[in-house]
């Protein structure tokens, strides 16, 4: 396969790509930035955009990545063996369990970490018991000024989502033991974070 050439000539097989994908609105921005250097005659700027990959979708998706990182203070551009960005890693990163039950074995996770410029996110893994889900640390993820904003949202989101499984009809999937082991974890840890505050 023919590498990406993107030159000042570029512009036609640009606006061609976009006729011929559907885009979501990063992707438009990226193209738009790119038809704005060919029309600024900025060879410079285009090389920028082609280091970050060898296809019209591989720079887009990079060039993002690389942007949302930069929100979290990570500047590194280095590429894993398939040529997409390497994912950042985040700082001062903590696992806190919730609902663990004997009886089960399941229980969810809240993951923390931090960028280089102390703005903060999470992950999260949860368990219904048999249902459930999971995203990790991303900088695609939600931004908190502080440990404790990001925690205090998690972990109301994780209340919100467990407490709308109580008395679930789902039996096989949502077992009430996890759902309220999870929520009086939950509890504690709201109540232990409105302690601290108070001293």
């Amino acid at each position: 396969m023919e590498s990406l050439v993107l030159n000042l000539q570029s512009k036609n097989q640009i606006i061609d790509y976009i006729a011929d994908n559907h885009m979501v609105s990063y992707e438009k921005g990226i193209f738009q930035e790119m038809i704005a250097a060919i029309e600024a005659k900025d060879q410079t700027q285009l090389d920028w955009f082609r280091s970050f990959g060898d296809s019209f979708r591989g720079i887009t998706m990079n060039v993002y990545a690389y942007r949302k990182g930069l929100e979290f203070g990570f500047t590194e551009i280095s590429f894993d063996k398939y040529d997409w960005l390497t994912r950042p890693v985040f700082l001062d990163r903590e696992e806190l369990t919730f609902g663990d039950t004997s009886r089960y074995g399941n229980h969810s996770l809240i993951y923390l970490g931090r960028g280089e410029n102390q703005v903060w996110t999470y992950g999260m893994s949860y368990s219904y018991g048999v249902a459930g889900g999971c995203y990790g640390l991303s900088v695609y993820g939600k931004q908190f000024k502080s440990r404790q904003d990001a925690l205090s949202h998690t972990l109301n989101e994780l209340k919100v989502m467990m407490t709308k499984k109580i008395g679930s009809k789902d039996t096989s999937n949502d077992k009430q033991p996890v759902v309220l082991a999870t929520l009086r974890d939950i509890d504690k840890a709201l109540i232990g974070m409105v302690q601290l505050n108070l001293f």
